[in-house]
């Protein structure tokens, strides 16, 4: 269940998920006597409820709470908790765009290789496990969760009405890269009118830098937004496609982009897992159907995913540690794959379960989900994020709404952007 700024899938989600959230206390407190209480804070609905009712039949003297906040205001309130030390779940749920945050204090978590987590290092997906433990050998920052690995969802009216193939493998061979992606959008929008090609440049461009191994930060978390050659690329690629009437200029995961979903105001949407949920739910019932999945131009690609990590002021971390290992273990993983939530597993054991494998969305045209977004998952390289990498990401996606309202120019947006990550890094 990953989202960073860009990803404000939890926006209308976990809206009204926190409405009936319980607002626990600090970890530990409320504890019965010969009980422990641990407390799991997340920032959606993780799935988590039966795994956590199976968790106490088999552990009678643990009692679970459930904290579950909006997105920002989940990893904003654990930089207040963390710096106060107290406040802090005894489980805490982080998204990747957000751990280069608290890599920069990970010190205040617990060391899970010190309760076996490297034990688990083979059943994880090279780059996931890259990013929990930093980077480094002797440290893991917390236990993968999901991944949100990338796929194009498409309207196949909208496409047979451009004369466009609508078959999804037919439809994948369309755009193999970036340019072949937007050139087919040219083709759409000269024959048929009053529609877009995407629905947001914003969502585009995250999609596009997500497949980058390095994109605002290098290795030794350097900004290198201004001179590495990728951002630039896309950032002009987006932006004229954006200038040429592509995008549908809606802002992701607002009340009117679900308007625009739901009255066919785009052909596509780059689309990780999670997001076929809330495709399904904006469009309803009546567009089942109308929708269906294919592959990401540039191969593969990941949107999202998180860790459970064991912040260290908590009274109970053996125990904490104990619970997030149970969360995203490979049976647990697979649960909550096959319920409602459908988050995609981070592991490869998983991944490769015949039902996994062979899970499908009748909704979008019985696409079969567990294909596509699992050989997405593998194919993608790790994707470094710098420490400040929301502050220098942010005004890029900023600029280019400039263009969907016709503010400024490609040349002007890029000028405009490079100039405010500046300010921000200062």
């Amino acid at each position: 269940m990953g989202r960073t700024r860009a990803r404000r899938t939890v926006g209308a989600l976990a809206a009204a998920v926190s409405l009936v959230a319980l607002s626990a206390c600090g970890s530990g407190s409320g504890e019965a006597e010969g009980k422990i209480t641990l407390t799991v804070a997340t920032f959606s609905d993780f799935g988590y409820k039966p795994l956590i009712e199976e968790y106490k039949r088999t552990h009678p003297d643990v009692v679970i709470k459930e904290r579950i906040s909006q997105f920002d205001q989940h990893h904003n309130q654990l930089s207040t908790q963390v710096a106060s030390g107290s406040g802090a779940a005894d489980v805490v749920a982080i998204e990747e765009g957000y751990l280069p945050r608290f890599r920069a204090v990970k010190d205040k978590f617990v060391n899970l290789a010190d309760h076996g987590a490297n034990d688990r290092r083979g059943e994880y997906l090279d780059w996931k496990w890259q990013q929990a433990t930093l980077g480094t050998s002797d440290f893991v920052m917390g236990y993968g969760t999901d991944v949100g690995s990338l796929a194009v969802c498409y309207r196949k009216d909208l496409f047979a009405k451009a004369g466009l193939p609508t078959d999804r493998a037919a439809v994948s061979a369309l755009w193999p890269t970036w340019d072949a992606y937007f050139a087919t959008g040219d083709r759409f929008r000269s024959k048929v009118k009053g529609k877009a090609w995407f629905d947001s440049s914003g969502n585009i461009f995250t999609a596009m830098m997500n497949q980058t191994e390095f994109g605002f930060f290098d290795a030794k978390d350097q900004y290198i937004g201004e001179t590495n050659p990728k951002v630039k690329e896309f950032f002009e690629a987006t932006a004229r496609a954006t200038a040429a009437g592509q995008s549908a200029n809606l802002q992701p995961f607002s009340q009117q982009w679900n308007t625009g979903i739901k009255l066919g105001r785009m052909a596509t949407m780059t689309c990780p897992a999670w997001m076929t949920g809330l495709i399904k739910t904006a469009a309803g019932d009546s567009a089942a159907g109308s929708w269906d999945i294919a592959a990401v131009p540039g191969g593969g690609g990941n949107w999202g995913g998180s860790f459970l990590t064991v912040p260290k002021q908590g009274k109970h971390v053996k125990e904490a540690a104990e619970l997030a290992n149970f969360l995203t273990s490979a049976a647990s993983q697979k649960k909550i794959f096959t319920s409602p939530v459908g988050a995609l597993p981070s592991l490869v054991p998983v991944l490769d379960d015949p039902e996994v494998q062979g899970a499908q969305q009748d909704w979008f045209s019985h696409a079969p989900t567990g294909k596509i977004f699992a050989a997405s998952a593998r194919s993608l390289k790790p994707n470094y994020r710098g420490t400040k990498d929301q502050q220098a990401r942010i005004p890029f996606g900023n600029a280019l709404q400039l263009v969907e309202q016709g503010k400024a120019d490609p040349e002007a947006a890029w000028n405009k952007a490079v100039a405010e990550a500046a300010k921000n890094l200062r």
